[in-house]
C-alpha cells in the first residue's frame, strides 16, 4: 500500500495548529498535498486518516458501501455526550431502521407546523435585547435553536425539568467549547475521571444528570403515552425494532441526544455566522431586505423557506464556514482504489467538507461571501455537503436549514441591527464545531417597520 503524502509534523503538533487555526491550517495543507492527504491518527494503535476534497472521490466514498463502510464504531468519541445507543454508534439495518424513525419528524407536514413557533421563539428572545445595548449573537441564537429542539424532539416547552434539560444541554456545549477544557484534556491525566474537579470527571458529572432526566421523562411519557402527540420522543415510544419488540427506555433515551445537540450547536453556529456575514456586507442585508418585504407582513414559513437569495445566503453561510468540517469517518474493508491509491483495510476515510467547499474550480474566489453563486449553478451532493452524505448524512439537515431562513427572515425583517466590531470574524474550532470566536458581538438600532422604513425606539420598549 502507497498512503497519499501528508504532513510530516509531529500528530500532537498538528492538531495544536489546527485548534489554533482550523481553517488556515487546511489551506496550507491542501496547497502542499493537493486533495487528498495523510495525517496519521494520534491514538494508538496509529491509522492513517485520509482526507479527499475531490467530488469524484468523495462520491465513492459515499457510494461505494461494500469496501468502504461507515462503521459506528468510528464515532466513539461522541458517546459521552449521544449515549452509547445514539444513532451515530449504531450500523447496518439497526441504523437504518433508526434513522427513519428520527427522520420522519423533519419534514413535511410537521415540519411545516413548527414554523410558526420558531418565529415566534425568535422574536420572542429577540424582543429581550435593548435598544442601544451590545449582545452576543451566539448565545443569544444558541437559546433560539436550543428551544427549538427541545420542543421538536422532546415535546417539552416549560417546566422545571424542561428548564433542568436546557441548562444542562447549554452546560455541555459551554463546557466542551471553553478553552480551559481544551487545555487540560490535552494532559496526561486529562482524559482520566478524578471526580467532579477534573475536566472529564465534570462532564461525566454534567452527562449523568442530563442522562437521569431525559429518562425520566421518557418513563413518564411511556406511562402516558398519547399517541395524538407528535414529537420524536412520542415516536419513539410507540415506534418498535426490527424484532417487533419495542425501544428500551434507555435507547430512547440515547437516540433524542443527538437531534437536540445538532440543533442546538449546530444551527446557532450557522445562524450566527449568517448575522455576521450579512451585517459585514451591507450590499447582502440590503437585498434580502428586499426579497422578504415582497411578502408582506406577518408572511407564512413556506413562503419565507421558498425565497432563493434567502437560500442561496443560508447556502453560502455553511460553504464558506461550514458547521462541520468533515464527513463521518468511514472504514476500508477491504482493499480499494481510491483516487488511483491502493488503499488497504483499516484506513480511515474522510470526506473533507471545508476544502472541497474552497475550491477555486467549483466555487471562484472562494474566500469571498458570494450568494449569488448558489444562484447561478446547481451543486452536486458531492460538490457542496453541508450536512455530508451517503448514510451518515445529518438526520437534521433539511430541519436546519428549514430553521435557519426562519430565524433570520425574523430577525432581519424586525430589526435594525448592527455589527459593533467591524474587524472580520475569526473561525474558533471547540468541540465539534467552528464558531465565530467573538460570538459576533451586535447591536439592536431600532426595530424595523415593514417595507424598510426604520423607527428609533426607547429602550425596553419592545
Amino acid at each position: 500500500m502507497k498512503l497519499p503524502a501528508g504532513p510530516k509534523t509531529p500528530t500532537l503538533l498538528l492538531k495544536q495548529q489546527f485548534q489554533a487555526d482550523p481553517f488556515g491550517y487546511m489551506d496550507a495543507v491542501y496547497k502542499r498535498y493537493g486533495d487528498i492527504f495523510t495525517i496519521m491518527s494520534d491514538s494508538a494503535p496509529i491509522v492513517p486518516i485520509v482526507h479527499v476534497s475531490n467530488p469524484s472521490g468523495i462520491k465513492q466514498i459515499f457510494t461505494n458501501t461494500k469496501e468502504i463502510i461507515a462503521r459506528g464504531a468510528l464515532n466513539s468519541d461522541f458517546a459521552l455526550v449521544t449515549g452509547n445507543q445514539g444513532v451515530l454508534q449504531l450500523d447496518g439495518f439497526r441504523h437504518k431502521h433508526r434513522r427513519k424513525l428520527l427522520m420522519q419528524a423533519f419534514h413535511g407536514e410537521r415540519m411545516q407546523a413548527c414554523g410558526r413557533r420558531i418565529c415566534e421563539l425568535s422574536e420572542k428572545i429577540m424582543s429581550q435585547k435593548a435598544i442601544g445595548k451590545p449582545f452576543i449573537a451566539y448565545p443569544t441564537i444558541e437559546d433560539i435553536t436550543l428551544r427549538v429542539g427541545i420542543e421538536v424532539v422532546m415535546g417539552l416547552r416549560e417546566g422545571e425539568r424542561y428548564d433542568k434539560i436546557k441548562h444542562l444541554f447549554a452546560s455541555i456545549i459551554k463546557y466542551s467549547q471553553s478553552p480551559l477544557y481544551e487545555i487540560l484534556t490535552q494532559l496526561p491525566l486529562g482524559q482520566r475521571d478524578l471526580g467532579q474537579w477534573s475536566p472529564k470527571g465534570y462532564m461525566l458529572q454534567l452527562q449523568r444528570e442530563l442522562f437521569q432526566l431525559l429518562y425520566a421523562e421518557v418513563e413518564e411519557r411511556r406511562e402516558q403515552a398519547d399517541p395524538s402527540r407528535t414529537d420524536i420522543l412520542s415516536d419513539l415510544i410507540f415506534a418498535h425494532d426490527e424484532t417487533g419488540e419495542p425501544l428500551s427506555n434507555e435507547e430512547v433515551r440515547d437516540l433524542l441526544l443527538s437531534p437536540i445537540f445538532a440543533a442546538q450547536d449546530a444551527s446557532a453556529t450557522a445562524l450566527a455566522w449568517s448575522l455576521y456575514w450579512i451585517h459585514h456586507l451591507p450590499g447582502v442585508r440590503e437585498r434580502l431586505l428586499e426579497e422578504l418585504d415582497c411578502l408582506g407582513e406577518d408572511p407564512d414559513p413556506t413562503r419565507i423557506v421558498a425565497l432563493p437569495y434567502l437560500s442561496a445566503v443560508c447556502n453560502e453561510v455553511l460553504r464558506i464556514y461550514p458547521t462541520q468540517l468533515f464527513t463521518f469517518p468511514r472504514l476500508v474493508e477491504s482493499p480499494v482504489n481510491v483516487m488511483g491509491y491502493e488503499l488497504s483495510p483499516g484506513t480511515v476515510l474522510l470526506g473533507n467538507i471545508y476544502l472541497t467547499h474552497q475550491r477555486e474550480d467549483l466555487y471562484p474566489e472562494p474566500k469571498q461571501f458570494q450568494p449569488e453563486r448558489f444562484l447561478e449553478k446547481q451543486y452536486s451532493p458531492y460538490e457542496f455537503l453541508p450536512f455530508g452524505g451517503g448514510a451518515r448524512t445529518c438526520i437534521g439537515g433539511a430541519f436546519a436549514l428549514f430553521e435557519m431562513k426562519l430565524v433570520l427572515a425574523t430577525i432581519l425583517s424586525r430589526y435594525q441591527l448592527g455589527l459593533v466590531d467591524k474587524r472580520p470574524e475569526k473561525p474558533k474550532f471547540g468541540g465539534l464545531i467552528c464558531y465565530p470566536a467573538s460570538g459576533v458581538k451586535m447591536l439592536v438600532q431600532s426595530r424595523r417597520q415593514h417595507q424598510g422604513q426604520s423607527q428609533p425606539l426607547v429602550v425596553g420598549s419592545i
